[in-house]
């Protein structure tokens, strides 16, 4: 029988060897896809480009079985739940607030405008 502190040796251990592999995944795509051209130059840039695809995929797979893995999963479930509960504007009250934002971003620059065409004159009178 196991304790669970040793469930969770073995848990962290495993979960470190998948992001290494993962990780070798992505770099030995990555210098295979620099060295191709040169080693077999009779490979084409689209068998390059799945093998990339193929390779990329699955050192995400890798990933996504690791404790962050499932834990990142969760999240997006849970977001995606969330996101369902979002009541969104009715058309009307879109376009009511879009209005608002323009009416005041007119006024703002309007007023801006003004106060440097004022302190503008001031200087000048200063300067002269």
């Amino acid at each position: 029988m196991t304790t669970q502190a040793e469930d969770v040796t073995t848990n962290n251990s495993l979960n470190t060897v998948k992001w290494v592999v993962a990780i070798a995944i992505l770099i030995a795509a990555t210098v295979g896809n620099r060295y191709a051209p040169e080693l077999l130059p009779q490979l084409s840039s689209w068998v390059r480009i799945v093998a990339l695809v193929v390779l990329a995929v699955g050192a995400l797979a890798i990933t996504f079985t690791t404790t962050q893995g499932q834990s990142f999963i969760k999240l997006l479930k849970e977001a995606q739940v969330e996101a369902r509960r979002i009541v969104w504007p009715t058309k009307d009250e879109t376009m009511q607030t879009t209005m608002i934002v323009c009416a005041v971003v007119v006024v703002m620059s309007l007023l801006l405008w003004g106060i440097d065409t004022l302190f503008g004159w001031m200087i000048s009178a200063v300067i002269g």
